[in-house]
């Protein structure tokens, strides 16, 4: 798309020289809803973008968030880890996220299988409810986790903002998620 070595050599030169977890500062430029772009402080201009840096939207946050915007504004400096160098769009994609202790892990450290915790409904989909557990954590409980008798839909027993009581079966710390079941819950209300 923005051409090879020969077009624009010293950007592609910048670009080679930088590995995988460098941390690289800059400044957000452009917030678009695929990800965002940011100038860094050092290394040449993009011919093309309003930025040789570029962070998709995963890698903004550990935590849920509606918009970019949420996390990061334009005009903001940001000091974020190089992943990789794009060669298509010749951008450094950089993360955000990867600056900071993910939640996760270390809610992890603290909880056991079994362990009885309580949260919010947080969403309902089709094969269940994701609730929150702590700030920035949220698990599943899959639809036929949620009461003894099945259910057609969540709706049909709970809503968003529902506060819930439930038990931890399963925690996937590589794919960070967590399983819940209301099931071993002695009452069947919400």
């Amino acid at each position: 798309m923005t051409g090879g070595p020969s077009e624009n050599p010293e950007l592609w030169a910048f670009l080679e020289s930088l590995r995988c977890g460098d941390l690289l500062s800059g400044t957000v430029t452009a917030i678009e809803r695929f990800g965002v772009f940011v100038a860094l402080d050092d290394g040449p201009d993009h011919p093309v973008f309003p930025g040789v840096g570029f962070i998709t939207i995963p890698d903004l946050s550990w935590r849920r968030f509606e918009a970019a915007s949420d996390v990061v504004q334009v005009g903001q400096k940001v000091s974020c880890e190089f992943v990789q160098f794009d060669t298509w769009n010749l951008e450094a994609r950089l993360s955000l996220r990867a600056t900071e202790p993910d939640p996760f892990q270390a809610f992890a450290d603290g909880i056991a299988m079994g362990q009885t915790l309580h949260g919010q409904v947080t969403k309902l989909a089709p094969f269940g409810v994701f609730v929150q557990v702590a700030d920035g954590i949220e698990g599943l409980v899959h639809l036929r986790e949620l009461t003894r008798t099945p259910v057609e839909s969540p709706s049909d027993v709970v809503q968003v903002g529902d506060e819930v009581t439930v038990i931890v079966t399963e925690i996937d710390r590589e794919r960070r998620k967590l399983a819940l079941s209301r099931r071993q819950d002695s009452s069947d209300h919400w």
